[in-house]
């Protein structure tokens, strides 16, 4: 960083409130990380709503309007900051439940224990989530703090998830609930990943994705292998029969009709993607990963952010840990299917179940269940002016330049968002793909966290110049909006 740009820093308001504040920002995460608001888990449904009434605590702080709505499994929390009924009101998406945890994973702290370390906060939640969320409340502290001298306000709306890690089953109802509270002018989605601390891009897609589970079923019970192999349909090995034809040799999804709504990767993007900075080993050694593969014709980042995927991210059969030597009754494994633009939810379904049935080998009786209701759609955002202020936003909070335009890998609710509220959805996330989502040792980078809360505030500063009444929706927009809402 030259002088001059350091001397720029060290005058902006942005910067210096949030540099000034830090401690605290890193103090109230540790804090509540230390809430194991799992979800899905009966016996966490407490922590659920203490850490609702946590982060409603820090909102209020900060000064909105807070309400905590009760949902079936948790908790929402809604913050309101309406300062101006003639500025732009941003309404802001992230979660505050968390995934369980696999404590075997967990080798370098205690996953409620939170730990700062190497420029690291570790503990569940850390990143994925609770990292994201008060980068928010600071960002808004640190843009009150700038605006009340600039004059450029803009209104903010935080809606924080309690049921995101399950699906969000509750969030439709809860949209159509409050309708009118939470109506905004553009939708920002805080629950995805940076690709490099340093360098800013914008993330401007995310894939879809539906979870089903096929259960085979062979023998009533467990047959001793000696007095019933060979005659016996084995449900493991007719599993893994279905499961090992899902893909072909060049790593394409082998499900018949599978890529006939597969939009074409058009070349503006294949060039945005192409502009962000990728070496194979690196990733290799960033994730822990023991190789890049997949779908032959595509760059790593196309398969990763632009491409569908299937991923078998569970698989159950036969004794673990024992030796009964024995055919197993039934065996069991759930499908992650990722989607793009262009596929939904019922005709992926309608193929995968077309395809099972197809491939299941004669005998071997089975139950497909795929989660339609809780699948969520793909979301491209579209041009114009408000990707334009978050793309000077990051440069201004990273004192870098953006380099392409990202994508997020994972799904979320931004689809159903953008339908409910006529407005168009963009991401901003504080996390990294080495803060370890979901696995053990789970930690969020401070220094990211930083940047990513200055980026935040000077965001509001710009959309406070926006007047969305004069910005016309580009093209991507208007087909995002006019998809049958049913389908959501």
């Amino acid at each position: 960083m030259t002088s001059a740009h350091q001397e720029h820093r060290d005058r902006d308001p942005v910067a210096e409130y949030i540099d000034e504040r830090m401690a605290d920002l890193i103090d109230g995460l540790a804090s509540w990380v230390s809430v194991p608001s799992v979800a899905g888990d009966p016996e966490h449904r407490l922590d659920l709503i203490r850490s609702a009434h946590w982060i409603a605590g820090e909102m209020r702080d900060a000064g909105f309007d807070v309400s905590i709505l009760p949902t079936e499994e948790s908790c929402t929390v809604v913050g309101r900051w309406i300062v101006d009924d003639e500025a732009p009101t941003v309404l802001v998406y992230s979660h505050h439940d968390v995934r369980p945890v696999k404590p075997e994973l967990w080798t370098q702290t205690a996953p409620f224990v939170p730990v700062q370390r190497d420029g690291r906060l570790y503990g569940r939640g850390a990143s994925d989530a609770k990292g994201q969320v008060l980068a928010h409340v600071w960002a808004a502290r640190a843009h009150r703090a700038a605006s009340e001298a600039s004059g450029r306000p803009v209104n903010l709306i935080l809606l924080i998830d309690g049921e995101e890690e399950i699906g969000s089953p509750g969030l439709a109802d809860l949209l159509d609930a409050h309708r009118d509270a939470l109506a905004c002018d553009v939708i920002v989605f805080s629950d995805t990943l940076q690709w490099d601390a340093d360098i800013p891009a914008a993330v401007t897609s995310m894939r879809g994705v539906v979870t089903a589970t096929l259960t085979v079923r062979g023998p009533d019970v467990d047959l001793h292998s000696g007095a019933a192999s060979g005659i016996t349909v084995n449900p493991a090995l007719a599993l893994s029969t279905v499961l090992g034809r899902l893909q072909d040799e060049t790593g394409r999804i082998a499900i018949p009709g599978f890529y006939d709504d597969v939009q074409p990767l058009d070349p503006d993007r294949r060039r945005e993607l192409a502009a962000v900075p990728f070496d194979e080993d690196e990733w290799v050694a960033r994730m822990g990963a023991r190789a890049v593969v997949g779908e032959a014709g595509y760059t790593p980042l196309e398969r990763l952010w632009a491409r569908p995927a299937v991923e078998i991210i569970a698989l159950a059969a036969g004794d673990q840990g024992l030796s009964r030597s024995v055919i197993p009754s039934e065996a069991t494994a759930t499908l992650s299917i990722r989607t793009v633009p262009g596929q939904r939810i019922p005709a992926v379904a309608d193929r995968l179940r077309e395809f099972v049935a197809r491939e299941m080998p004669e005998g071997a009786a089975y139950s497909l269940t795929v989660e339609e209701s809780l699948g969520q759609e793909p979301y491209m955002s579209p041009d114009g002016p408000v990707l334009e202020a978050l793309e000077r936003a990051l440069e201004k909070g990273f004192g870098a330049p953006v380099q392409g335009r990202l994508g997020n890998a994972g799904g979320g609710p931004a689809d159903l968002l953008s339908r409910r509220f006529g407005a168009p959805v963009y991401f901003v996330g504080t996390g990294l793909p080495e803060d370890s989502w979901h696995s053990g040792d789970e930690s969020i980078d401070l220094g990211m966290l930083r940047r990513g809360t200055a980026s935040l505030a000077y965001l509001w500063a710009e959309l406070g110049q926006w007047n969305p009444r004069e910005s016309e929706p580009s093209d991507s927009s208007v087909k995002t909006l006019s998809t049958d809402e049913s389908a959501s």
